[in-house]
């Protein structure tokens, strides 16, 4: 994987790096608007947590936590960063045309082939019941 390093002008940016590899711009259909409460207001809208609120929008993202694509093999297409999560997601392309996005699994790249059933490999990325293993 490529790091970009960035050039210091500010103490901030200060021994910054961006990784090359995770893409920004999510599938449409994969995304929806998420309703945003007001933070710090009470169901009467009346402030009762002060200084917090604002921030930037984000959209939420669909994450397939089940993998109940049973041995159908997917192959990992991009890497985003989940602004809604402390976390990484990829972008699925299965065999039958269908993309989810899943959870960044730790190691995995773009190209690498991911599969989840029963009697699938044990390998980082695959999916296994827990009466399996």
């Amino acid at each position: 994987m490529a790091i970009h390093l960035y050039k210091t002008s500010t103490p901030g940016t200060r021994n910054g790096a961006v990784d090359s590899q995770v893409k920004s711009n999510p599938r449409n259909n994969l995304i929806y608007g998420q309703h945003r409460c007001g933070k710090g207001c009470n169901a009467r809208g009346i402030i009762t947590a002060r200084h917090r609120g604002g921030g930037h929008k984000r959209l939420y993202r669909k994450i397939d936590f089940r993998r109940n694509a049973k041995d159908i093999y997917g192959r990992i297409v991009t890497i985003e960063y989940d602004p809604n999560r402390n976390a990484y997601i990829c972008l699925i392309h299965y065999g039958d045309g269908e993309k989810r996005y899943i959870l960044h699994p730790r190691g995995a790249i773009i190209g690498d082939t991911i599969v989840s059933g029963t009697e699938v490999p044990i390998k980082m990325g695959n999916a296994l019941p827990l009466s399996v293993v």
